[in-house]
């Protein structure tokens, strides 16, 4: 059974709490089970040099692990981001320009900051998702301030993840379920089923094209009811 007996294709509890920070253009805790992710967004009236005369603006994203995430102290990456955050901060960033016209943002640059503040499994999922509610909330108040003309969003994203554990596909995997599976994989999709990012594993046996097709399944299930949790929150935010 898995914790709390949830189903095989059962989101653990979702909590997306917007507004967490006072002085942030756009903020939310995400609570996916016992991992919990502050997703920020921040807006500077400055793109990157290599952006200039483009007539475009930038999201980018950081990620960072704090210390007691984890059952054990990991240390601060204080003299650069390893590897493994390098990737879920290219990931997060390419998710989100991926929904958003950047030519409506033009002049203008939006920086995400996930922080993991406990970590049980599917932390990059949840900076993603959670992320959304942030950079939308953000967008808005451009929008609002008369900085932007129209809200540039193209589509909603969300992201999850699905693995097979003991023969059994699973959808949203905790740590233990993860470090153990034989396949897992994350999963990035819009609203309409379009994607933006598939990573996918096997560990020790390749898995068929059979599995892959109900792994997507379990995926869109999940991410059908995770889009409609940040529209919840988006409704609840002071904007």
């Amino acid at each position: 059974m898995r914790t709390a007996n949830r189903k095989f294709d059962e989101l653990r509890k979702v909590e997306i709490i917007p507004d967490v920070n006072s002085f942030a253009e756009g903020s939310c805790l995400i609570k996916c089970g016992n991992t919990h992710v502050i997703c920020t967004a921040s807006v500077e009236n400055k793109v990157p040099q290599w952006l200039k005369d483009s007539n475009k603006g930038w999201i980018t994203a950081e990620y960072a692990l704090l210390p007691r995430a984890t059952h054990t102290r990991v240390n601060r990456e204080t003299h650069g981001v390893g590897g493994r955050t390098h990737e879920i901060q290219r990931l997060i960033g390419r998710s989100m320009r991926a929904v958003v016209n950047l030519e409506a943002l033009e002049g203008y640059l939006i920086t995400l900051d996930c922080d993991v503040i406990q970590a049980d499994g599917g932390t990059r999922t949840a900076a993603i998702t959670g992320s959304f509610v942030a950079l939308t909330i953000a967008l808005k108040k451009m929008v609002r301030d008369g900085l932007i003309p129209v809200l540039p969003i193209r589509e909603s994203v969300a992201a999850v993840s699905v693995g097979i554990c003991e023969g059994n596909k699973l959808l949203d995997l905790e740590y233990v379920e993860d470090s153990t599976a034989q396949v897992d994989a994350n999963f990035v999709l819009t609203n309409h089923g379009r994607i933006v990012e598939i990573q996918g594993t096997a560990e020790g046996e390749p898995f068929s094209k059979e599995d892959y097709d109900a792994l997507m399944a379990l995926a869109q299930k999940g991410i059908n009811e995770l889009i409609a949790l940040q529209q919840e929150a988006l409704k609840n935010a002071k904007m």
